[in-house]
């Protein structure tokens, strides 16, 4: 207890020490703990301008994640600015319609406290709202329209010029090597009690190239990839019920947009949840694949390869077998990665993203049509 509230003290001293070195308008009135993120410390400012309240959020970086604070910084500066040009050349709202970062009295884009803690700060989204479960399938649809929207404004941004902020992330190759390191060390002894799912794993080998091959070949381009396309990192207007902004840019980065693609579908088109242990429960929801598959070209709005429609539905499986092969290569080495909330939760996980795989597999012929309308 003691410690809680001396962990609030000096939370609420860096406040303090924090917000007097932001670009704010007005007088600072209250400063909030906010959102239901996990990665960062969020805090929801208001000021009061004149009579008029602004509202701010202000997070504290997670270095132990983000081990380059600066640098992750730069790629948000550099996107956003170049979506907010985009944005008012068509007319929309750059206040609204993506992020806007907030400059430090010294005109940085990030201020490091006493202690050596990153911040950094954006001004606040009126009017729209974020959900972290899918209410009703227009909103798994809406997300797709607003991530394949971020896809298109910046399918001309250099995106070799970004800098790598998790090396290797979507990198199944790397993945997969990783794996077999943990199955030929095996040093928590837990490989005996896996065996049917190490074997699932290796028997598609070949499927963890496929992508990468392409990539190296140029059959693929190389794009700016938001990499963590959940509905909760779209804001939704409370009025019109559309996506009108991608949200927590810390992973765009280079890479394929088959990859922000398929992470969608492995999370938004499963009809049970992550970690569930019936597995009869989980399978690929073809018309929720179908409806974000919709959203998505129609947001893309023609940006997308032809090689890049067709191969939707591998990114799709290959995106779910790598979050698989994750929960597996955590388990055998001692899940040290993923938060776990009971004995075997990252095996319960790796298992449904297996049985998710094996689904899509079986309905790779109806996957296939779905896309091929768009090609």
């Amino acid at each position: 207890m003691g410690g809680t509230v001396m962990a609030k003290q000096e939370t609420c001293s860096k406040l303090e020490e924090v917000i007097q070195n932001f670009q704010y308008e007005g007088v600072y009135q209250s400063g909030n703990a906010y959102g239901s993120g996990h990665i960062n410390d969020t805090f929801l400012l208001i000021f009061d301008n004149g009579g008029k309240m602004i509202r701010y959020i202000l997070q504290r970086m997670n270095r132990e994640i983000f081990k380059n604070p600066v640098e992750l910084m730069e790629n948000i500066v550099h996107v956003t600015s170049f979506l907010r040009k985009k944005i008012i050349q068509m007319g929309g709202d750059p206040e609204r319609e993506t992020l806007n970062v907030i400059p430090t009295l010294k005109g940085e884009h990030y201020y490091v406290d006493s202690s050596g803690e990153y911040w950094r700060s954006y001004g606040f989204i009126e009017g729209a709202t974020s959900y972290d479960a899918v209410e009703k399938p227009d909103d798994f649809y809406q997300s797709a329209v607003a991530f394949g929207n971020f896809q298109r404004l910046l399918s001309d941004y250099p995106a070799k010029t970004l800098h790598e902020t998790i090396k290797d992330f979507h990198n199944t190759i790397d993945r997969f090597d990783k794996f077999k390191k943990a199955v030929e060390e095996d040093i928590c002894q837990r490989a005996k009690e896996v065996q049917p799912e190490i074997q699932f794993v290796l028997e598609r080998e070949a499927d963890a190239h496929i992508l990468c091959d392409m990539l190296e070949k140029g059959e693929l381009p190389l794009r700016v990839t938001h990499n963590d396309t959940k509905l909760n990192n779209i804001m939704i207007d409370d009025k019109t019920g559309k996506g009108i902004c991608v949200i927590d840019l810390d992973t765009v980065m280079p890479g394929l947009a088959l990859n922000d693609f398929g992470d969608s579908i492995r999370f938004g088109a499963s009809t049970g949840a992550e970690d569930e242990k019936d597995l009869s429960k989980i399978s690929c929801d073809l018309n929720l694949f179908a409806l974000y598959t919709k959203g998505y070209i129609e947001g893309c709005a023609g940006s997308l390869t032809e090689m890049e429609i067709k191969m939707l539905p591998t990114g799709a499986k290959l995106m779910t077998f790598e979050c698989g092969m994750r929960f597996l290569t955590d388990y055998l080495q001692g899940d040290t990665y993923f938060k776990i909330h009971r004995d075997k939760h990252n095996v319960d996980r790796c298992r449904t993203q297996f049985k998710l795989v094996a689904d899509m597999e079986d309905k790779w012929n109806e996957m296939a049509d779905i896309v091929e309308k768009y090609l």
